[in-house]
């Protein structure tokens, strides 16, 4: 994670497990006046991570921006959406990809991640950042199941956010090659809030515990012998 300690940062926060570690990493090395979180609502069936969002930029006292981009995915069908008729699958990504044809699993939000990247890029530099921070990971990648996701999409939009804004500002993406499991040991050497944070598709009182990202989550505390603090009993959001 190049820079000084006088750079201004903007951090993708979706509420979740894996944003809310880098947003605790970069608040450790830059302070939390040099960083803003930006939450993105983008019509997705509740708002659960939304809430996770506010939750986890109070904690550590960095200032939320948020932006709604819904109106982009309205004609999509992804089974995230308000407007899709179809149910959540259950799950890993690697069962859904043999039951599914193609690669693309049906939780894939079209080019989510460029849309969210190119939109941050903009905002990073108004504000006078010079860094946007992304907490793009191994699992969501593995298999294309996110194309979105992949050390050559990182790559790609580095590049592209470097060229466009003159070399103004840059992208980083400290844990594309990171399984969950590695991001889950950093969290609990940085403490993070995991209590706070939200990870289901499903937007119900607890987490399902049955979608992909439910568990890729139980299996990235399992291999770390911790429990999940949104799991057992503690306050949550």
């Amino acid at each position: 994670m190049p820079g000084t300690a006088q750079e201004k940062a903007l951090v993708l926060c979706s509420g979740g497990l894996d944003s809310t570690t880098l947003l605790a990493q970069v608040v450790k090395r830059l302070g939390s006046s040099n960083v803003t979180a930006l939450s993105i609502s983008y019509g997705q069936k509740h708002v659960r991570e939304l809430d996770a969002a506010r939750a986890v930029a109070a904690h550590y006292g960095v200032e939320l921006r948020s932006l709604d981009l819904g109106a982009i995915f309205a004609e999509s069908q992804c089974s995230l959406l308000t407007q899709s008729r179809s149910d959540i699958p259950h799950g890993t990504y690697a069962d859904q990809q043999d039951c599914e044809e193609g690669s693309l699993v049906s939780t894939y939000v079209p080019f989510r991640n460029g849309l969210f990247l190119a939109t941050a890029a903009s905002m990073a530099l108004s504000m006078g950042c010079s860094v946007v921070y992304y907490g793009a990971h191994h699992d969501d990648w593995a298999g294309s199941a996110y194309p979105d996701c992949s050390p050559t999409f990182v790559a790609s939009m580095a590049a592209s956010i470097q060229e466009g804004t003159g070399r103004e500002l840059r992208l980083e993406a400290p844990f594309v090659d990171w399984s969950k499991a590695d991001i889950v040991q950093l969290g609990h050497e940085l403490q993070v809030p995991f209590q706070l944070t939200w990870s289901c598709y499903e937007g119900g009182a607890v987490p399902c515990g049955a979608c992909a990202t439910c568990l890729d989550r139980a299996a990235a505390f399992a291999a770390n012998g911790l429990e999940d603090p949104a799991l057992n009993g503690r306050e949550g959001i």
